[in-house]
């Protein structure tokens, strides 16, 4: 993208960019660069997707108590551990569970934190629906759940993080996920709900390849955006763009708001 060549968003695009497994460190630089690119309107609404290695983050509203393990065993297993700036309590990520990063200026869709947290709800909810599972709200706990003999379970988990009505941060959907793993935390400080996941209600194998074209279409409805496969190599590119107009490094922003319940 040539410098000055700033993104319209009457254009009604966002680009999906599909990161493979990338460990939650660089996956949330990424997101900070991707954030003041938005805001300069170098780059149009963004949804990267990926997977992260084993990795327990603790959100702004997290009580460190929720974390069930210390470090030798985290060590042991082999899983990070990372504060977070979204909002939410603490969630467990890892192989099998699509992570979704949206990097959207609200400002060119609705300057409402609630509706936009609504929003991903039910991208979610619309791409169970796909596989004959009712998920649903559940009032006062943001994310997904469903109902099961033993109770309500959770699906999918969300948090995230504005700054000047730029998203980042977002939600983290279980297809094929390893639940014991859940068993490091309180998941979301909910101390009664237990995590679940796609493969484990359908009692079959299922891929996250079969599920991140259902979230990427429902994503495209929800937030009225035609999506566009866009390579990593396109993103590196208007991030570099971006670097060198501002010709210094990221700074911090005041007036930031975080809300959600243990994702991402």
């Amino acid at each position: 993208m040539a410098p000055g060549n700033l993104v319209k968003q009457v254009e009604k695009i966002a680009w999906v960019v599909d990161l493979g497994i990338i460990p939650y460190g660089p996956a949330c630089d990424l997101q900070h660069a991707l954030v003041e690119a938005r805001k300069a309107h170098e780059v149009p609404d963004v949804l990267l997707l990926c997977e992260h290695p084993h990795v327990i983050t603790l959100g702004r509203n997290g009580k460190r108590e929720h974390l069930r393990a210390g470090s030798n065993v985290l060590g042991q297993m082999h899983v990070e551990f990372h504060p977070s700036d979204r909002g939410g309590d603490i969630t467990y990520h890892g192989p099998g569970q699509i992570v979704g990063y949206p990097i959207l200026d609200l400002a060119e869709h609705r300057r409402d934190v609630r509706w936009y947290v609504e929003q991903l709800e039910e991208v979610m909810l619309r791409a169970t629906a796909e596989f004959g599972i009712a998920a649903k709200r559940v009032e006062g706990k943001h994310g997904v759940w469903v109902d099961v003999p033993a109770g309500e379970e959770k699906l999918a988990a969300l948090g995230v993080h504005l700054s000047r009505w730029v998203t980042s941060h977002g939600f983290a959907y279980n297809v094929s996920t390893d639940l014991r793993f859940f068993d490091l935390i309180v998941p979301c400080g909910i101390p009664d709900k237990r995590a679940t996941s796609l493969e484990r209600l359908l009692a079959r194998e299922v891929s996250t390849g079969e599920v991140r074209p259902r979230l990427i279409s429902h994503f495209g409805n929800a937030f009225e955006r035609t999506m566009i496969q866009t390579p990593s190599r396109d993103l590196e590119a208007a991030l570099h763009t971006h670097t060198a107009m501002a010709g210094m490094p990221r700074s911090q922003h005041a007036g930031q708001v975080s809300l959600g319940e243990g994702a991402s």
